[in-house]
């Protein structure tokens, strides 16, 4: 009987720890333009029931922007559509630190890429997201909202 207790309490605390890795990440964050350095969103990232994360818009810091905005500016399929409430982020799995395997959407280049997101291991307030096609990549720092 005590090594089947046992066998729970330790299945019980990886789960623990697991669950415990994607609060870290789970939660609300600032996107940061890669060009102008100025804040522009704020991105929730969430954990939906098949137990991987996904990332949306749900506000905007740009001056001016409004929340029933569209991207009149966006190229193909994107164009003219509603940004308040877009997933940017899809799909990512727990791997180690890290959750691999998951779609970041640049709504206006109207382009997705392959992606990993991870918390910085040296500031837990920063976000890395990182976009990659074959071995070229671009990492993006996001802020924790306070």
């Amino acid at each position: 009987m005590k090594e089947k207790e046992m066998k729970y309490q330790f299945i019980f605390l990886m789960l623990t720890c697991i669950s415990a890795n994607a609060q870290e990440i789970v939660g609300k964050w600032i996107t940061v333009d890669d060009n102008t350095g100025k804040e522009k969103s704020v991105v929730e990232i969430y954990e939906k029931e098949d137990g991987k994360l996904y990332g949306k818009i749900i506000e905007f810091l740009e001056e001016g922007a409004q929340p029933d905005d569209t991207c009149e500016h966006c190229k193909g399929s994107m164009k003219g559509k509603k940004l308040m409430g877009f997933e940017v982020l899809s799909g990512f799995e727990k791997k180690g630190d890290k959750y691999e395997n998951g779609k970041v959407t640049d709504p206006e280049a109207d382009k997705t890429y392959d992606s990993k997101i991870w918390v910085d291991e040296d500031d837990a307030s920063i976000l890395k997201v990182r976009g990659y096609v074959s071995f070229i990549y671009r990492t993006q720092e996001w802020k924790r909202k306070k």
